[in-house]
């Protein structure tokens, strides 16, 4: 079983997605099985927080993720009003993004290695040389 946040951290986050938002208004932010993610879209916290910390300005990532500016604008918002909360989360999201992407580049390297020694298969000759043709082409 993945945990996709700390326990506590999720429960705080909880508990102050009930007190700041309305009962009466849609919550612009809902925590989902991806985690903090914009109500109506499958775009979370974290991909915003990916282009934060790599100081996109926030119109080049409104119109990177195809938000409004609504919900970007909620989205800023939460992260500010919740940062030591968003960033221990977002912390643990990259720790988890980095253990899979290490655990997958394990289990395929063998893989890997035995399609890179595999001979072509027969009657692909031509559409072989063509791609070396077109990307010595691109190359120079």
């Amino acid at each position: 079983m993945t945990v996709y946040f700390d326990d506590i951290i999720k429960d705080k986050l909880i508990i102050n997605l009930k007190t700041t938002s309305p009962s009466n208004q849609q919550k612009a932010i809902a925590i989902t099985e991806r985690g903090l993610t914009i109500t109506g879209t499958r775009i979370t916290i974290y991909d915003i927080m990916d282009y934060l910390t790599a100081q996109y300005p926030p119109q080049f990532i409104r119109s990177m993720l195809s938000l409004t500016d609504e919900q970007l604008q909620a989205a800023l918002s939460y992260i500010e009003a919740h940062r030591p909360e968003v960033e221990a989360e977002y912390q643990t999201v990259l720790q988890e993004a980095e253990a899979l992407q290490k655990y997958w580049e394990t289990q395929n390297s063998e893989l890997f290695s035995r399609i890179a020694t595999t001979p072509p298969k027969p009657g692909t000759e031509a559409i072989r040389a063509k791609l070396q043709r077109a990307k010595a082409q691109l190359e120079s």
